[in-house]
């Protein structure tokens, strides 16, 4: 090649996925690190866990419940949240290692896959209701337990999905030199 030319280069962005991944990210850490950021002599990481503790109110129908990490503070959401979240980090993580092969994800069943999911999704609510009507007492491992089984359930579901083959094409232009 010519010293100086300008060789085209194709570089692939998978938007959908690393919108996603960036989300979960928040919804992983965010949690966890609001009591320790509450707690914090620094000006602004306060402010940082007040806009993280809005947002744990506004998704947790129970955040009052988040167990104590950082003393007075507690967790952004309950432990059924959270549970939920773990259950979608490990399926991100799962889908990482498979690249969507398995017969365990449930896309590919089309409305089964979707309806089965929807039942099992529905862990969450149904364990949230048998407490509500007093069926039983809020328990952190119980409801820890239902919420991974709503978040397994969401991820075998949408991981392929939102992992999958969409691209988002840049053209990079790179001078290549002999």
């Amino acid at each position: 090649m010519i010293q100086g030319a300008a060789s085209k280069t194709q570089l692939q962005i998978r938007w959908v996925s690393l919108i996603a991944d960036f989300l979960l990210a928040g919804m992983v850490v965010g949690p966890v690190a609001a009591p320790f950021l509450a707690a914090s002599k620094l000006p602004i990481l306060p402010m940082i866990a007040d806009i993280i503790y809005f947002m744990g109110r506004h998704v947790c129908p129970q955040p009052q419940m988040g167990i104590v990490l950082a003393a007075p503070f507690i967790m952004a959401v309950c432990m059924r949240c959270y549970g939920t979240v773990v259950g979608l980090l490990l399926t991100r993580l799962l889908y990482g290692v498979t690249t969507g092969k398995g017969n365990y994800w449930l896309h590919q069943y089309g409305w089964s896959g979707a309806a089965l999911a929807s039942v099992l999704m529905m862990a969450y609510a149904l364990e949230l209701a048998a407490e509500v009507l007093e069926w039983w007492s809020f328990n952190n491992y119980v409801v820890t337990l239902f919420g991974l089984v709503t978040g397994l359930a969401w991820g075998l579901f949408t991981m392929p999905i939102l992992h999958g083959s969409r691209l988002l094409s840049v053209d990079i232009y790179a001078r290549e030199s002999l």
